[in-house]
C-alpha cells in the first residue's frame, strides 16, 4: 500500500508538471510572442514549441508509463498495447506538424534550415522515434513476428524508447535557449527580462517532468504484474509456441504428462519474461 501511494504521488506530480509545461508553452507564445497562426509569419513558427512540448514531451511521457497505471492492470495486455501505440502515434503526428511549421516559416522568410545543433538532434530524434513506432507496430502489436524475435528486440525497444525521450527533453532545452538568444535583444537575455525568467521556468518544468517519468519507468516494483494464464501470441500461419491449458491424460500416460508440463512450464516462464519486459517498453 505504501508503494502504491508513492507511485500515485509521483504520477500526480508528473501529470501536474507536464500539464503545467503545456500551459507555459501556450502562455509564452500567446503573451510574450506573436500568438498562433499558419500564414508563414512568426505565429506559424510558434506552433513548434507548443506542439513539441504537448506531443513530443508530454504525450510521449504518458505513453511510456501507461503500462504502470495500477487501475489498468485488469485490462488485457493487447488493449494496453493499442493505447500505448495510440498515444505514441498522436505524439508522432504532433512532432511532425511542429517540424513542418518550422520549415514552412523558414522557407517563407528565406531563413536557412538545419544549421543548428538543436535542429540536427531534433530531426534525428524524430527519425528514430518514427522507426521505433514502426518497429513497435510490426513486432509487438501485429501477430506476425516470432516469439524469439520479440524476445531479442524487447530490451532494445525499451532502451531506445527511454533514450529517445531523454534526447527530446535535451533538444527542447536547447531549442528554447536558442530562441531566447535570437529574439531577446532589447532587453537582452543576459539581463533576465520577464520572458527569459518565464521560459527558463518552462525548461525547469521539462527537466522535472522527464526525471519523474524516467524514475517511474525504471522502478521494477512498479511494473505491471504478469498476467495469469497468459499465452504467447502465435505468429499467423505458425505453430503454437505454448499453451497454459492443463492437458487431461490417463494414468497410463504419466510420462507424457510430465514431459508436457516441463515443456509448458518453460514456455510459460519465457512468456512471463516477455510480459514483464513489456511493461517498460515505449514505442
Amino acid at each position: 500500500m505504501e508503494e502504491y501511494g508513492r507511485f500515485l504521488a509521483l504520477l500526480a506530480s508528473a501529470l501536474l508538471v507536464g500539464f503545467t509545461s503545456v500551459i507555459f508553452s501556450l502562455v509564452w507564445v500567446l503573451h510574450y510572442r506573436e500568438g498562433l497562426s499558419w500564414d508563414g509569419s512568426f505565429g506559424e513558427f510558434n506552433w513548434h514549441p507548443v506542439l513539441a512540448v504537448t506531443g513530443f514531451v508530454f504525450m510521449q511521457g504518458i505513453a511510456i508509463i501507461v503500462y504502470r497505471l495500477p487501475w489498468t492492470w485488469k485490462c488485457s495486455k493487447l488493449l494496453m498495447k493499442f493505447i500505448h501505440a495510440g498515444l505514441n502515434t498522436i505524439a508522432m503526428i504532433l512532432a511532425i506538424v511542429s517540424m513542418v511549421a518550422v520549415f514552412d516559416y523558414h522557407n517563407a522568410k528565406n531563413i536557412p534550415n538545419m544549421y543548428s545543433l538543436h535542429s540536427w538532434i531534433g530531426l534525428t530524434a524524430v527519425i528514430f522515434y518514427s522507426l521505433q513506432l514502426f518497429l513497435g507496430f510490426a513486432v509487438f502489436l501485429l501477430p506476425f513476428a516470432p516469439v524469439s524475435l520479440r524476445a531479442a528486440l524487447m530490451p532494445i525497444h525499451v532502451y531506445s524508447g527511454l533514450t529517445i525521450f531523454a534526447t527530446v527533453i535535451a533538444t527542447a532545452l536547447m531549442g528554447i535557449t536558442e530562441k531566447l538568444l535570437f529574439t531577446l535583444k532589447s532587453p537582452a537575455y543576459s539581463t533576465s527580462p520577464p520572458e527569459a525568467t518565464f521560459v527558463n521556468c518552462l525548461g525547469l518544468l521539462l527537466v522535472i517532468f522527464g526525471a519523474l517519468i524516467l524514475w517511474m519507468a525504471s522502478r521494477p516494483h512498479w511494473k505491471r504484474p504478469p498476467e495469469k494464464n497468459a499465452r504467447v501470441l502465435q505468429p499467423i500461419g505458425g505453430t503454437p509456441e505454448s499453451t497454459e491449458a492443463e492437458s487431461t491424460v490417463t494414468d497410463g500416460n504419466n510420462a507424457d504428462k510430465s514431459d508436457l508440463r516441463i515443456s509448458n512450464e518453460a514456455a510459460r516462464k519465457q512468456n512471463l519474461k516477455l510480459d514483464e519486459a513489456g511493461q517498460r517498453s515505449t514505442m
